[in-house]
């Protein structure tokens, strides 16, 4: 009986130990605050950080509105994150007077601190 407890405490130690942490977040203004002091242990199957930057005006426009950053940074699988990427891909302009967006995926534990390299 001590065993079988041993060994069912062993194996949830270790699938604790070997999951992944990222930095969360969600449609923040820049990469400060909330996005590098809120870590998430991400959920089993979910190998991959994910971070996202939008440029552009609020979400409901006003004309002469001023255009900020929205980052946004969550865990996610690999094949989730490769596909967000591609589909942002043709709208990754970084032209300052257009709105665009571009994503970022990267494994290892709080690899998403900082967001898309050599951007900001």
């Amino acid at each position: 009986m001590q065993l079988w407890l041993l060994s069912v405490l062993g194996v949830s130690i270790l699938s604790t130990s070997n999951a992944l942490e990222c930095y969360v977040c969600k449609n923040q203004e820049g990469n400060i605050e909330k996005c590098l002091n809120t870590i998430k242990t991400c959920e089993q199957g979910e190998d991959t950080c994910l971070s996202e930057i939008k440029w552009g005006s609020t979400p409901y426009w006003n004309q002469g509105a001023k255009k900020q950053f929205y980052i946004s940074k969550r865990c996610s699988t690999k094949r989730e994150c490769e596909r967000i990427r591609r589909t942002n891909m043709p709208d990754c302009s970084h032209i300052w007077y257009q709105d665009w967006q571009c994503s970022e995926c990267c494994q290892g534990d709080r690899c998403n601190y900082y967001i898309i390299v050599n951007m900001l």
